[in-house]
């Protein structure tokens, strides 16, 4: 079968590598991206949607394909206001949950993060804990939830204090074992791998954590 995937995220870091690696996937045909400014890559696979991510509505009848990718997250420094904060990591991917639902899309991936709890005192992990809880009420037969840990790899944005701790996690990274093994760093190729997998195989679990991404097949 021929799919077509839609990518929520493809100008990211994970995102940008999810989208190089389904160009390269013969089971997909089409990859719908909606996303505000252009990936810059011309491709007979990609149908590019730039709009507003905050009205993702309004394109609901170009919102059809067999899998959604959701690979959408902002930060502090970019996003210092807590209400744009929430209506950007709660309120889309939960509006493209909605989207699934009505246009009949079985199967939905979404990146959260670990430590994701709707009663953590930490607004981030809170934020991301509220939206899963959020999408999984939804019941989307196929919905997958990662969780990576802290995602290793160059973003084209300056983020200085990801940065110090990238450069600590390298140093503590390998004294992380057993039960603190899954607050390791990770790739983001790994995370793409996991979520392609998962898109295309049985797995039981809802909610996938940082160790157990690392442990699915690579694709």
């Amino acid at each position: 079968m021929s799919k077509t995937a839609i990518i929520l995220g493809a100008t990211g870091l994970t995102g940008g590598i999810l989208l190089s690696a389904l160009l390269k996937d013969d089971r997909y045909h089409k990859i719908k991206l909606f996303s505000r400014k252009t990936v810059g890559i011309s491709h007979p696979k990609i149908e590019e949607h730039l709009i507003n991510m905050l009205q993702l509505k309004i394109v609901a009848d170009d919102f059809k394909g067999n899998e959604v990718f959701c690979c959408i997250g902002t930060t502090n420094s970019k996003t210092p206001d807590k209400g744009l904060y929430g209506t950007i990591d709660y309120g889309i991917p939960v509006t493209a949950g909605q989207l699934c639902i009505q246009n009949g899309i079985e199967t939905f991936i979404v990146i959260s993060a670990l430590g994701a709890d709707p009663e953590s005192r930490v607004f981030y992990n809170r934020i991301k804990g509220e939206m899963e809880e959020t999408i999984l009420t939804m019941e989307i037969p196929k919905t997958h939830i990662l969780q990576p840990s802290l995602i290793s790899g160059k973003r084209d944005e300056k983020r200085t204090g990801e940065y110090l701790f990238k450069q600590l996690m390298k140093v503590i990274n390998p004294i992380l074992v057993g039960p603190l093994e899954k607050y390791r760093s990770i790739r983001p190729e790994i995370i793409v791998s996991a979520m392609i997998w998962l898109a295309n195989n049985h797995f039981n679990s809802k909610r996938v954590v940082s160790d157990e991404i690392k442990e699915i097949p690579r694709f």
